[in-house]
């Protein structure tokens, strides 16, 4: 194992030792994901009901739970990491190793890929087993859908914590409503079209816009809308890379005009 893989799983292996020693970070990974499976599934058994349109709800509705609960978990499992070592004043102890900045964010985002495996199998597990919802019934498609919101996910991630560090520790209640934030624009629940034409504007820009509006394009029968995917999977690299970017660009300032010291185990204020 190379120095630069060693000191990534070293990030990584925190997080894991964090998680094993603590019911109280552990449980939130499956718990809150559980629950919203549940809510979601028996509002869309609900609505089947009352719904005299012919129209399934589990598959649109359900559906886009999954994958919006996916996304925010992907973003909140790096943000998460990251303040970990805010919150315990480790932050700086850890750049006094021979740690680069990329490597630390790749152990973020290990330790966000590896935590929304949990939770997108828990959510898999529940929506299937009660709810019947069979995701076979999406196809192929199902795997650019996910690409692109964990890498939009993970570069939301990389810029939060990367708003935390230039703002200072206190700054963390900035990033805990973005995706409630952007959810509205991304078309979760309904058409893009159905928005005033300025959020429409607006969701062009997100990668989630064209992957909420491919699930409902298979739901009702139609071709996936190859084009539009595209697009948002390269506009989450990018902002991915932008991102990573922005991050390093931050640590360096910070480093440079002495506001690491934030983050210093002396300085508890």
């Amino acid at each position: 194992m190379t120095g630069a893989l060693r000191r990534t799983s070293a990030i990584l292996l925190r997080q894991v030792y964090l998680l094993r020693g603590s019911v109280a970070r552990f449980l939130p990974l499956f718990a809150w994901v559980a629950v919203d499976m549940v809510l979601w599934g028996f509002i869309t058994r609900y609505l089947n009901t009352v719904s005299h349109a012919g129209f399934d709800f589990v598959p649109t509705l359900l559906g886009a739970v999954l994958l919006w609960d996916f996304f925010a978990r992907v973003m909140q499992g790096v943000t998460t990491a990251f303040l970990e070592d805010v919150w315990s004043r480790n932050f700086l102890n850890l750049f006094a190793t021979p740690l680069s900045t990329g490597e630390y964010v790749a152990g973020l985002v290990a330790s966000s890929l590896a935590t929304s495996v949990i939770g997108l199998g828990v959510m898999l597990g529940l929506a299937t087993a009660v709810f019947g919802l069979s995701f076979f019934s999406y196809g192929l498609a199902l795997v650019p859908f996910l690409l692109t919101l964990l890498v939009f996910g993970l570069a939301l991630g990389i810029a939060a914590s990367g708003l935390v560090l230039w703002l200072g520790p206190a700054s963390e209640w900035f990033i805990w409503p973005i995706p409630a934030l952007a959810a509205p624009f991304a078309g979760v629940f309904y058409p893009v079209a159905t928005l005033p034409r300025w959020m429409q504007l607006v969701s062009r820009a997100l990668p989630p816009a064209p992957v909420f509006e491919g699930l409902r394009a298979i739901v009702a029968g139609q071709p996936v809308p190859a084009t539009a995917l595209l697009v948002g999977g390269v506009l989450s690299l990018a902002y991915f890379a932008l991102a990573c970017h922005v991050f390093a660009w931050i640590h360096r300032r910070a480093i440079r005009v002495g506001l690491i010291a934030r983050y210093s185990a002396e300085n508890v204020g």
